[in-house]
């Protein structure tokens, strides 16, 4: 069944009853003088469309209200996607081609604070004409709580890249886990490239020349310079593993003469890695803060999905309470019209004599009660608007918005059956669907990967580590040319010089420098000419271990805490799923007996006009029946709002918020709202549901 809200103005008429009723009270003669006058008025009532037959449509004329509309193609740019998938900061800019890019910050655009160019598009002369799917679109588009609720996923991708170089990632709005042992697994797994040159010139005084290798017998300075070379790559690895290798090189020079080489070139190239045995080994335990991030990720998509359903809801209550305030408000100043006409009406009889003045005096009381009702009718108007425009607009001060007026275009209407066949299936239903209940299993998730890496945590600290190295050393030496000379004589056995005979000696004669350097000593460390093997194995072993034992237990205790919070959240939402339910019900029986009590009242209505009509009923019965026929229908109104309300509240209930009104929020590639629903938080197109969170508890 559905009301037409224009015809609902005949309730203007529910004033001025108390006035005919007051004035048959009396029962003077002169009310059947003033009966020709008053069935005029009601005449004219009945002619100007206050009561019409088509109020009432049968229910079968209902369109089903779960079906998806139809969106016919106008001028009106369509709605921007909600946006969560038009960033992606998973991934870090590229080094190459352009080298210099990881070494400057993201670009991220200002937040937009303007309204979205649909709100223009939908003014005409100072109003705004909105259906009930153009409020959604709107507030999706311009809610604040939507904006700021679409960071905390970009927030969460941003904790995701941080953790795969090897971060602990950042907090995250809705994720109730919290990391106890967030030293674990932080080091870096993006390479590191470590670059050093140094310069050390210096001029040492000797204490001992003879010892230095100076060879004077007075004090002077030993003077050196040395350059140094450094080059190191090292990364870590996810299974624990570090790996470090480094080219050095330095050149020395100095004023001593005791060096082989003067100036020297020594080289080095060297190989290690270290594996973490027990604590620390895996890539359980060392991507731990990873998959939380992973996960975290995924809670931060069912907040936001949470904050588009509550707002969805609240714009759906806030439209239809619009809509009833906007024709309450016709209903009144209607209201108004009859009373004035009807204490005019007064007055002039009162002149002629044929009313008495009190009947005058209870007139003018029911006008300035019918005022007095037409302006609060007016202020409640103007509070649902301004509630209204808040929710779909950004800036509501906007100068095409300050003086709009929001005209509603929708009627309520009684929906087909939206409920599930039992209550056992709808509790179903919303524990699959809910987003608390969602996030609340993630965060188990989290808490069962912190309870595996701080198990892991208690064993010991063993380390293997191996090196390999390569030198080589090479310089400037000086060349000579040696010769043989008489060196000391032969002595007989008397010790006596034999004359003639002397034992022959060497002479060193210098003949140039012999140069060497960088180049030789390369080829000496790629021969492996000096080479340098190292092996080497450490265990660290606590004695008592208790700041593991503490991270542990804080972990067990999150986890069990959590397990109890999601039977909590279990059990609100089966109150919750229970509680609309019943006011569904509820409202679905008052629609249908309002609107079995409004035809029954029409019914009666026209049987009393045609009495009257035929002289066998009176002004003052006519219009009694009338009084009731507007009470029935303003009853069937608010009862049809207060289902469309119950309808939205169940739809939030079971968390069928956003596939009913066809929201896309992860993967909206496009930018403009997909017609399909996809519910963030998904596995491939499967819910993560609480099923799944027992099952993986199920087999550690």
């Amino acid at each position: 069944m559905t009301i037409h809200w224009g015809t609902a103005k005949c309730s203007v008429l529910t004033r001025t009853l108390k006035q005919l009723d007051l004035l048959v009270a009396t029962k003077r003669p002169p009310f059947h003088s003033a009966r020709p006058l008053l069935a005029t008025l009601l005449a004219f009532v009945l002619a100007s469309g206050t009561i019409s037959p088509a109020y009432a449509q049968s229910p079968a004329q209902n369109p089903p209200s779960n079906s998806a509309p139809a969106f016919a193609a106008s001028a009106i740019a369509p709605v921007s996607s909600l946006g969560l998938a038009k960033h992606d900061f998973t991934r870090g800019p590229r080094a190459f081609p352009t080298l210099l890019d990881p070494y400057r910050p993201i670009s991220i655009e200002s937040p937009e604070l303007t309204n979205s160019p649909r709100i223009d598009q939908l003014i005409h002369d100072g109003k705004l004409s909105i259906s009930l799917q153009d409020a959604i679109e709107l507030a999706l588009e311009n809610n604040l709580d939507i904006a700021i609720q679409r960071y905390y996923p970009w927030i969460a991708d941003a904790s995701i890249l941080k953790t795969k170089a090897g971060g602990s990632g950042y907090s995250t709005p809705g994720a109730d886990f919290s990391s106890s042992t967030a030293s674990l697994g932080l080091f870096s797994y993006d390479p590191l490239i470590t670059i050093g040159v140094l310069l050390d010139d210096r001029s040492t005084p000797v204490n001992n020349p003879f010892i230095s290798g100076t060879g004077t017998s007075q004090l002077a300075a030993l003077k050196s310079h040395s350059t140094q070379f450094t080059n190191q790559y090292s990364q870590n690895f996810e299974t624990g593993t570090n790996f470090t290798a480094s080219w050095n090189n330095a050149r020395s020079s100095s004023t001593s003469t005791a060096n082989f080489f003067n100036p020297a070139v020594q080289s080095t190239l060297s190989f290690g890695f270290s594996q973490s045995l027990l604590n620390g080994f895996g890539r359980t335990v060392n991507t731990r803060n990873l998959r939380i991030a992973r996960n975290n990720r995924q809670i931060a998509d069912w907040a936001f999905a949470l904050q588009a359903i509550t707002t969805i809801t609240n714009t759906i209550t806030a439209y239809w309470e619009l809509a009833y305030a906007r024709e309450n408000v016709n209903v009144q100043e209607q209201a108004v019209t009859v009373a004035e006409k009807l204490y005019n009406d007064n007055k002039k009889q009162l002149g002629v004599g044929t009313m008495a003045p009190l009947d005058v005096t209870r007139a003018e009381s029911e006008l300035a009660t019918d005022r007095q009702n037409l302006i609060v009718a007016q202020t409640i108007k103007l509070q649902d608007e301004q509630i209204l425009l808040n929710a779909i607009s950004k800036d509501p001060l906007a100068a095409n918005l300050i003086h709009v007026e929001i005209i509603t275009t929708d009627q309520p209407k009684q929906p087909e059956l939206i409920e599930a066949s039992s209550f056992e299936d709808s509790i179903r239903e919303a524990f699959a669907k809910r987003p608390d209940l969602q996030e609340q299993v993630l965060n188990m998730k989290n808490s069962t990967i912190d309870v595996d890496a701080t198990r892991r945590a208690l064993l010991p600290t063993a380390t293997l580590a191996a090196q390999y190295s390569s030198v080589g050393l090479a310089g400037n030496r000086a060349k000579f040319t040696t010769k043989t000379i008489a060196g000391a004589p032969v002595v007989d056995q008397n010790g006596n010089p034999v004359p003639g005979l002397f034992l022959p000696a060497t002479q060193d004669t210098p003949n140039g420098t012999a140069e060497a350097g960088l180049t030789t000593a390369q080829g000496q460390v790629f021969r492996s000419k000096f080479p340098e093997f190292l092996a080497q194995l450490t265990l660290n072993l606590p004695l008592r271990n208790r700041s593991a034992q503490a991270d542990n237990a804080r972990a067990l205790l999150t986890q069990r805490q959590l397990e109890t919070q999601l039977q909590q959240l279990k059990n609100a939402a089966l109150l919750d799923v229970r509680n609309t339910y019943i006011a569904l019900t509820q409202d679905r029986a008052q629609v249908e007996a309002a609107s079995k009590a409004r035809e029954l009242q029409q019914q009666t209505f026209d049987a009393e006009q045609k009495k009257y009509r035929l002289g066998a009923s009176t002004v003052y019965n006519v219009i009694l029946t009338q009084r009731d026929l507007i009470t029935a229908q303003g009853t069937e109104l608010r009862a049809l709002a207060n289902l469309e309300e119950a309808k939205a509240n169940y739809e939030r209930a079971l968390g069928r918020t956003l596939e009913v009104n066809h929201v896309t929020i992860a993967e909206a590639k496009s930018g403009d709202v997909e017609r399909e629903t996809l519910i963030p938080g998904t596995l491939h197109g499967r819910v993560v549901g609480t099923e799944d969170l027992f099952r993986d508890r199920g087999q550690r």
